[in-house]
């Protein structure tokens, strides 16, 4: 069988430890994987939806797009369980609203009028949920006094941190891992609120795969953790353990696209 094809579309901050992770499946499943790290995450969706790549990370909402097709060509291969207390051992995350710490805003509630800024329209964590809270207070984008694409977590944070913007919706996972490479930010940003718990981003797998490749991965992420070595990659990148999941898992991230699609997207405001 031809090398395995593994790319993820989530924060660029996580590629490295997500390629730590497929050289160990490779070696415990007897496979052969080649991560595809070098195009942006557009290109690495669109390659996965052609055929081309056979396993992705994912954001939980274009994961239901895709299991939502007539002729469905994804199957869950597993998802991360986070290492830190807040995720209480589940494959949950959060979004967390971000400010800069001489912001004077405390609460969400406080941003009406502020300028803020969404990383991409595929986002579950910075662009759904929003859509989501929006909707759930009879508002709409034109809420806020300033609305951008800013194309990434992390660039949505270094907005904040340069004063360019005010507030940001941010995945806790990429947050969690940003300040750990760069302390310093404690003294720079502040949240002021958090929307969650949602399911976590899983990983994905084409189901024209051979069923025996599929489960052979699986089985190696589910055991990752049991092994000295798989723990060790494992703690790089704050992740616990790996959990099988099954569709129904993200039945409220459907619920809360279906509840948020009722909010016109930003550039369709007048």
């Amino acid at each position: 069988m031809d090398a395995i094809k593994i790319t993820s579309i989530q924060s660029g901050i996580a590629d490295h430890n997500s390629r730590l992770i497929w050289s160990y499946v490779a070696s415990q499943a007897g496979i052969a994987v080649e991560f595809i790290g070098d195009l942006p995450w557009q290109q690495r969706e669109e390659a996965f939806d052609a055929g081309e790549v056979q396993v992705c990370w994912m954001c939980s909402l274009p994961y239901i797009w895709k299991a939502g097709h007539k002729t469905p060509y994804v199957e869950l291969l597993a998802a991360p369980v986070m290492r830190p207390p807040r995720y209480r051992n589940q494959p949950v995350y959060y979004s967390d609203v971000v400010v800069h710490r001489e912001s004077r805003f405390q609460s969400f509630a406080d941003l009406r009028g502020a300028s803020w800024a969404y990383n991409e329209p595929h986002s579950h964590s910075g662009f759904n949920l929003t859509r989501y809270q929006l909707a759930r207070l009879g508002e709409t984008f034109n809420y806020f006094g300033d609305v951008i694409p800013s194309g990434a977590h992390d660039r949505s944070l270094q907005l904040i941190i340069e004063r360019q913007i005010e507030a940001s919706a941010i995945d806790s996972t990429v947050l969690e891992l940003v300040l750990a490479l760069r302390p310093d930010l404690e003294n720079t940003i502040r949240i002021i609120d958090t929307w969650g718990p949602s399911p976590i981003p899983p990983w994905v797998i084409r189901t024209d795969l051979p069923p025996e490749v599929r489960n052979s991965i699986r089985q190696a992420l589910l055991q990752m953790h049991s092994d000295p070595c798989g723990r060790q990659i494992l703690d790089q990148g704050q992740i616990d353990h790996f959990i099988q999941v099954v569709d129904r898992d993200y039945d409220a991230v459907r619920e809360m696209a279906r509840i948020g699609a009722s909010v016109p997207l930003p550039h369709l405001e007048s």
